[in-house]
């Protein structure tokens, strides 16, 4: 197991239940396994059979027992330096120990349920972070979901089992009340909170419809507005009703919801039943077919297999998508760290608009696979989801869809996708923010063989490189002349001079030049020449 670093092994605890204390090597340094160690542990010594862990809870470790925790200490500071130690209280003495030998400490919230904490951490430690499989992405991420869909519409969100145990849930804040803080700490929610959502038929609501359930605000309880959803994955038996997973709660802060929170909380209930359902049948091979269909992984996939696989209809056509930043704007807007869960969110939305959605993603591009769906269909919904990720993330997003495809199709298309992304991400301006391969396909080929002459000078005339140093308004109306298919009015009228000013320079070019522009094979070169100049 490669771990996760200990920086990003706390964040997805969230303060709510940790707090770093002292950390003398940083928090790079890399988690793959904890223990727990209780004082009986320590006092008979025990704990060594512990010894290769990274991490360690102590429990009931205090005052009474600190010369022994001491101790313990400084024999696995010999053997092997912890990475952390975690610890309720943990006193001067232990932390000024620990440090020494070179360990982190971490202080653990005194109402937190050990064993709800060290199954958190386990969790996270298989399918939150990197991972030694490159191929493998966070589509068995439950963190990952519930932060992306915090992000996206701005509540605090907590994945649920059908028996009610916290499996995931998105940073908090102050804003977090008694019942979202007790429900991450593995206590039991208060009583009177439970009894009215009982009371008012939220749970039977959630086990009844996979409909978005609104719950109101208690002021006299301390209970914020929340919003909820049922998680359902089918059932192995065709005939029989979806199965009852858990539940998606988002608790509203100071901040209103997003407006479409309740489509886009649809959308995660299907990538939560799906990432469940996926950690419930490891390995899963889910990501890794969506690779495949795609052509991003080495291997001629069997359309029909994959498509088996994934529930999707071999023979349909589909809409491919792909999506990239707009890194300038995305830097000036100082969203760039939201980038690195670009992907979930976009799941969520495409989920929400059909749920056999299909996302994979390849370094900062995005590819979302929209089965059944028609062009039309598919720009609409890229408009408004581009417009949505612009407004609640401040994320610039460009996308290029090629469509209506078949599967078998559907590699060669995300390769001519990848075409005109690359395209506008050299030429922001030339190729719009939606577009489809028939409307950008001129400006990519045209741009595609630019690139390749402007890499390679030998290909651009040494007399147009000259000119355009020496003498660049001559350069300029040689290029507006050649654009302009030598229509002298329509080049003057461009550049605001006078028609006998144009025809003079022209000649002038043909005399410093020693060519004539009647020939057609020189206007060519003479125009790739110049547009690689105007390119550089």
């Amino acid at each position: 197991m490669a771990g996760v670093g200990l920086g990003q092994l706390l964040l997805a605890l969230d303060a709510t239940l940790v707090s770093l204390v002292e950390s003398p090597r940083g928090l790079d340094l890399p988690v793959g396994s904890a223990a727990l160690i209780d004082s009986d542990d320590v006092r008979l010594g025990l704990a060594a059979a512990a010894g290769s862990a990274d991490v360690f809870f102590l429990l009931g470790i205090g005052s009474e027992n600190q010369d022994e925790a001491l101790r313990w200490m400084d024999r696995q500071a010999r053997d092997r330096v912890p990475v952390a130690i975690f610890a309720k209280d943990p006193s001067a003495a232990l932390v000024g120990a620990a440090v020494a030998a070179g360990s982190a400490v971490v202080a653990v919230e005194p109402r937190a349920r050990w064993e709800r904490l060290y199954q958190l951490v386990n969790h996270v430690l298989e399918h939150h972070g990197d991972r030694a499989d490159a191929t493998e992405d966070s589509g068995t991420d439950l963190f990952g979901l519930a932060q992306s869909l915090a992000d996206r519409i701005h509540g605090m969100v907590s994945i649920e089992n059908a028996q009610s145990h916290v499996l995931a849930y998105s940073a908090s804040n102050d804003e977090a009340d008694e019942l979202r803080r007790l429900s991450i700490l593995g206590r039991a929610g208060p009583p009177e909170h439970l009894e009215w959502i009982g009371q008012w038929g939220i749970f039977d609501a959630l086990r009844a419809s996979d409909g978005v359930v609104r719950v109101a605000e208690r002021p006299e309880l301390g209970l914020r507005p929340r919003l909820a959803v049922g998680i359902y994955q089918p059932a192995v038996d065709p005939s029989r009703p979806p199965a009852f997973a858990g539940t998606i709660w988002v608790q509203q802060g100071a901040q209103p919801l997003a407006a479409d929170a309740e489509e886009v909380l649809r959308g995660a209930a299907v990538l939560a039943a799906r990432i469940m359902a996926r950690l419930a049948a490891r390995p899963s091979t889910h990501t890794r077919r969506v690779q495949q269909l795609l052509g991003l992984i080495d291997g001629e996939p069997d359309v029909a297999a994959v498509a088996g696989e994934l529930g999707l209809a071999a023979d349909g056509d589909a809409a491919l998508i792909g999506w990239d930043t707009d890194t300038k704007a995305d830097t000036a807007t100082g969203t760039a760290p939201r980038r690195a869960r670009l992907a979930d969110v976009m799941a969520l939305s495409a989920s929400a608009f059909r749920r056999d959605a299909q996302v994979a993603a390849r370094g900062p591009r995005i590819y979302v696979l929209l089965p059944q769906t028609q062009t039309r269909a598919a720009t609409s919904w890229v408009r408004g989801t581009m417009s949505a990720m612009r407004d609640e993330l401040g994320v610039q997003l460009r996308a290029a869809i090629a469509a209506p495809a078949g599967l078998g199709e559907i590699g060669a298309a995300r390769i001519e996708v990848d075409r005109v992304l690359d395209s506008a991400a050299r030429h922001p301006i030339s190729v719009g923010q939606v577009t489809s391969l028939a409307e950008a396909r001129t400006t990519v080929l045209l741009d595609e063989i630019l690139t390749m002459v402007g890499r390679e000078q030998r290909l651009v005339d040494p007399r147009i490189a000259d000119l355009c140093v020496r003498e660049p308004a001559l350069a300029e109306t040689l290029r507006v002349y050649l654009d302009s298919f030598g229509d002298v009015g329509a080049a003057a009228r461009s550049l605001h001079v006078h028609p006998n000013t144009v025809r003079y320079r022209v000649r002038r070019v043909e005399e410093l030049l020693s060519t004539s522009l009647a020939d057609p094979d020189v206007r060519l070169l003479f125009s790739l020449g110049l547009r690689v100049a105007g390119n550089g």
